[in-house]
């Protein structure tokens, strides 16, 4: 995991010619990883009116929350990313377009945003960057507004990932990472848990109400779906958490089912 300024310049050196395709090649695509992953955790809450997608980039998710709202705003800390995303969906008025500085959405009018959502992004994202965006969502989610953020688990297993990193680099490490013996740490933020995003949302006035830990190519449960509100919205309820060591076999299950049914 690197910081907010490595972050930004690892972006902007990235190859983004398979527009982040690559990322969901694993549950057989993005449309399938849409439908057989995203979707169902979130379908309860759409559609809506105003959406705010935090950290698009070349837009893997865009045109699937598009068809679910009314408006849908996209920040992004890339200025390439923007712009691929304004070339992608050219002449829809639905979408506006923001470069930020990673943590900011103080172009968002406050109390304006229905449902808030950011997958595959803010993993690699420490705990200061979400403690920001948490505070910034607190001031811009409607009163009955909902958050998604797709976040990093990868600090309950600290420990364990400064063990693994003290074996040399070479062929005997990653000889042990492609046998399975070790988990990569997946560039995951290392200051990130479950716990603590649920706690950075109560000092922002938000409340968590659904969590649900997994795990990612990995068999340490290295990331977290999180979904929250306002205590006084009509969605408040006492947090729910699920500890699902299954999630890798479900997208080679979600990939099995794309490849049998694809053109």
């Amino acid at each position: 995991m690197g910081t907010l300024s490595e972050n930004e310049a690892f972006w902007a050196r990235y190859d983004w010619s398979r527009a982040g395709e690559e990322w969901s090649e694993g549950w057989g695509g993005s449309h399938a990883q849409w439908h057989g992953v995203i979707l169902p955790r979130i379908a309860r809450f759409l559609p809506t009116g105003s959406m705010l997608e935090i950290a698009p980039g070349y837009g893997r998710w865009t045109g699937y929350l598009l068809e679910q709202c009314e408006a849908l705003t996209i920040v992004d800390l890339d200025d390439a990313c923007i712009e691929a995303c304004r070339k992608r969906f050219a002449g829809d008025d639905r979408l506006s377009f923001h470069v930020n500085d990673g943590r900011s959405l103080e172009m968002i009018e406050d109390e304006s945003v229905d449902f808030a959502f950011s997958f595959d992004s803010l993993v690699h994202a420490d705990e200061g960057v979400i403690v920001h965006y948490l505070r910034e969502l607190g001031r811009k989610l409607t009163p009955d507004g909902v958050g998604f953020i797709h976040h990093s688990n990868a600090g309950r297993y600290r420990r364990y990932f400064a063990l693994t990193d003290s074996i040399p680099r070479g062929r005997v490490r990653e000889r042990l990472y492609n046998l399975r013996v070790l988990d990569r740490p997946r560039w995951r933020a290392l200051d990130m848990t479950a716990k603590r995003f649920r706690e950075s949302c109560e000092s922002a006035g938000l409340q968590c109400i659904s969590q649900e830990v997994v795990n990612w190519t990995t068999r340490r449960l290295i990331d977290c779906f999180s979904i929250f509100t306002r205590p006084a919205s009509h969605w408040a309820r006492p947090n729910r958490i699920l500890v699902n060591s299954g999630f890798v076999s479900e997208a080679r299950a979600i990939k099995r089912r794309a490849q049998l049914y694809s053109p």
